[in-house]
């Protein structure tokens, strides 16, 4: 068992950035690849991010790339999420989550594990 915990949502006007955690309990942190969704209201959960066990493989959805950089830091079980030049396009509930193997999937039904997520808002 995995547990996700997010932080680092909030308000924030377009063009600005944010920086959002989200910590493992798991030991076995390096055994996991770690995803980025994010859920707007009255829309799917979609993908934004993945990031293979290593940290060295990444993958983006085309809406973020070079605005968003997913990294990892398996010392401290936390994977991260910056997210630059922000748009009100952006504001959804950000949710991390986790699978096992090494295949950095964009279909959620892959993931196995998630957290409670946190809130971006972005305002224009």
């Amino acid at each position: 068992q995995v547990q996700l915990v997010e932080s680092g949502g909030g308000l924030v006007q377009a063009g600005g950035s944010l920086r959002l955690s989200c910590a493992a309990s798991r030991r076995a942190f390096t055994s996991y690849v770690m995803g980025w969704f994010r859920q707007a209201p009255g829309k799917e959960r979609e993908f934004v991010a993945a990031i293979s066990w290593s940290g060295r493989s990444t993958s983006y959805a085309d809406s973020v790339k070079v605005r968003f950089t997913i990294s990892r830091d398996n010392a401290k079980n936390t994977v991260y999420l910056q997210m630059n030049s922000l748009i009100p396009e952006d504001t959804a509930v950000y949710y991390c989550e986790a699978r096992s193997g090494n295949y950095m999937s964009k279909d959620l039904r892959d993931y196995a594990y998630w957290g409670q997520g946190t809130q971006v808002t972005v305002s224009s």
